[in-house]
């Protein structure tokens, strides 16, 4: 079982960016906020309100009221094992390696011969795959992930009881669940546990542990914004005993099966600290609870070195219970996640052999992975992703409340020059939140922005943004006094992202603009996002499985909507889509939140990241989804290693 969550939008600032012929110095941090006095309003972030009391429905009262309905319970890795055998091959696994990756046969060829599955007797499962991450853990506490490598580590480690395939359709995963219904009305969802589930420290998981994790992440007092996110939908979850679950919904959701997939904590040991310390990081329990965590997955944290490496190692407990095999074995013993912030040091160690994958940049995947020196260990693969990035403006601030200020970036912007001179034409330009031909993405062509000068003055002298001193940067009366258009942008330390920026940097100035680019790591720029210290940002979200997920980057008060947007409309279409059952009708009204978003700009939408993969020839089973090879089921589970002969 390879745990995914419910909230699975992907915050992509420690994903590996690409490298770029552009380089920037470190600005000097410059004031990040408006100060108070120049707000229009308060900064519009919901706080989270504690549990309102409950009266719990006998057992036996509920399964006569409730009229159950069956929901499917799954094994990803039998769904893909039964896909597998309905497609034919491409090619022999000796063919695949032999081949270059120069075109799209040759990729398919590729992605069919070597994402298959292994036959019984061929995979070695003493192995060990050394997988990159781009940047440190900001934590190992399961409800606190918030970042594409926390998610990571958690889909390895954690234990959950739902999931979804390639098709993002969900299911609950039969390595944890034995029964799954659903009351007709919607109201409820029973779950009733399966038997020989343990934690890494031997003690048994129970129903308890989910009931308890609910109540820990409602806490008002717990930093959780991510995971809080839909779990809010809630009214209460119960254990009526060891196994037997009830998640009672506020409402009757279209999205209520992804609000209860949350991650779980062992209650055996949070119950003796969490009341202590709610921050759940400070105390020294904590402190080493993150250094070493109680895992539920398949595997557990035996080795953390910040900054350098996670090594997790294959828990005997979990496949086995006293001596008899209960599930199936993951295929690796043992993976160590190398943590390596540099592309081209990502690119060196892939080469040695001293990891097995990463993440390929635009300009690795042209021009640095097509001779000898590449192809002698690794080959590589590319397939479309739902992952997205663009500039945030926060509105919050003195120069990004007015749209026509947020357009005229958007058209101040080169695009043409970032896709094809610094991502190689290899990404797709990006209009907005949902994937061009996914079910929820508006149906009218939203044109991409191109740079047009013109407009972008034009809009910034209707918003009053003039030169009125001559000294080459616009300015603005606010409050009696003059403010020149000087702001800065936080971006990661990856080179792509600061090529952009300082490609955004040089194109301001060509309009009396004076932008300052300040990279981070990306624990800091996590940290100045979630606290809204910043006044523009680069950054990327991985869609979630639902179009409501975006609802917390989008509504006003929303722990992630770092931006600080608000829009009634925007509001009012997030709460009917959740309430609407037929997807056709649903896909109306996301179609309409993301041609309002386009209107409202508080992004400017950058390029839609596709996957490209580069991996020894050693590893198999690598079989991409709208999610990348990770975060779907069976995902990392797929991936497995031939004996030696």
């Amino acid at each position: 079982m390879f745990l995914v969550i419910r909230c699975c939008l992907l915050l992509c600032f420690a994903c590996v960016g690409c490298s770029g012929s552009k380089s920037i110095e470190p600005a000097p941090p410059s004031e990040l906020t408006a100060s108070a006095e120049e707000r229009k309003e308060p900064l519009l972030v919901t706080e989270p309100q504690p549990l309102d009391p409950f009266d719990v429905p006998k057992l036996s009262d509920l399964d006569k009221e409730a009229n159950w309905i069956d929901r499917p319970v799954r094994d990803g890795l039998i769904l893909l094992r039964e896909a597998q055998s309905e497609e034919k091959v491409l090619g022999s696994v000796g063919s695949a390696i032999s081949t270059s990756n120069n075109s799209p046969e040759s990729n398919n060829l590729i992605l069919s011969a070597l994402g298959r599955l292994p036959e019984d007797g061929e995979a070695d499962y003493s192995a060990r795959i050394d997988r990159h991450v781009g940047g440190d853990l900001g934590s190992t506490n399961p409800i606190m992930i918030s970042t594409s490598a926390e998610f990571d580590i958690l889909g390895l480690t954690g234990f959950g009881l739902f999931s979804f395939g390639r098709d993002l359709e969900p299911f609950a995963t039969s390595e944890t669940v034995k029964i799954w219904q659903t009351s007709t009305d919607r109201m409820f969802d029973k779950v009733v546990l399966r038997d020989d589930l343990v934690w890494s420290d031997g003690q048994p998981i129970t129903a308890h542990d989910i009931a308890f994790t609910f109540k820990v992440i409602m806490d008002p007092r717990v930093p959780v914004p991510a995971v809080r996110s839909g779990t809010d939908q809630l009214r209460w979850v119960e254990a009526y005993d060891d196994h037997t679950l009830v998640f009672f919904h506020k409402e009757a959701l279209a999205t209520n099966v992804w609000n209860i997939n949350f991650p779980v904590l062992p209650k055996h040991i949070y119950e003796k600290t969490w009341e202590a310390d709610p921050t759940l990081k400070d105390s020294a329990e904590h402190v080493q609870l993150e250094q070493s965590p109680v895992c539920g997955g398949p595997y557990e944290i035996v080795e953390r070195k910040r900054g350098q490496q996670i090594v997790l190692r294959r828990r005997k407990n979990w496949s086995s219970v006293q001596g008899k095999q209960v599930r199936e074995r993951p295929y690796f013993e043992e993976v160590r996640f190398r943590i390596i912030e540099d592309p081209n040091t990502t690119l060196l160690a892939l080469k040695k052999g001293e990891i097995h994958e990463m993440i390929l940049q635009p300009e690795q995947w042209t021009t640095q992975t097509v001779g000898r020196d590449f192809y002698e260990r690794n080959t590589k693969a590319t397939a479309p992703e739902w992952v997205s990035f663009h500039f945030g403006w926060n509105i919050e601030t003195i120069f990004f409340r007015d749209r026509r200020v947020r357009r005229a970036m958007s058209y101040a912007f080169d695009h043409d020059e970032m896709l094809e001179d610094l991502c190689y034409s290899l990404y797709d330009p990006c209009t907005g939140i949902f994937y061009p031909g996914a079910w929820m993405a508006s149906t009218k062509n939203l044109e991409p922005y191109k740079q047009d000068l013109d407009k972008a003055e034009a809009l910034l002298d209707e918003a009053g943004w003039i030169d009125r001193d001559n000294d080459g940067v616009r300015d603005k009366e606010i409050d009696g006094r003059t403010v020149p258009f000087e702001f800065s942008i936080i971006v990661n330390q990856q080179p792509l992202r600061i090529a952009i920026c300082t490609l955004l940097k040089e194109n301001l100035d060509q309009i009396g603009i004076r932008l300052n680019v300040r990279p981070v790591e990306s624990t800091v720029l996590q940290d100045l996002t979630l606290n809204r210290k910043f006044q523009a940002y680069l950054g990327g979200w991985g869609s979630g499985t639902d179009p409501d997920t975006s609802e917390n980057l989008w509504k006003t008060g929303a722990m992630r909507n770092f931006c600080n947007y608000s829009n009634p409309e925007v509001d009012r279409l997030y709460a009917e889509g959740r309430q609407e059952f037929d997807r056709g009708k649903r896909a109306e009204k996301y179609g309409r939140i993301q041609e309002i978003l386009y209107d409202d700009q508080p992004y400017t939408w950058l390029y839609w990241r596709n996957s490209f993969y580069g991996f020894s020839k050693d590893v198999r089973g690598y079989v991409f989804s709208p999610r990348g090879p990770y975060h779907y089921s069976p995902g990392f589970g797929s991936l497995w290693k031939p004996k030696q002969e």
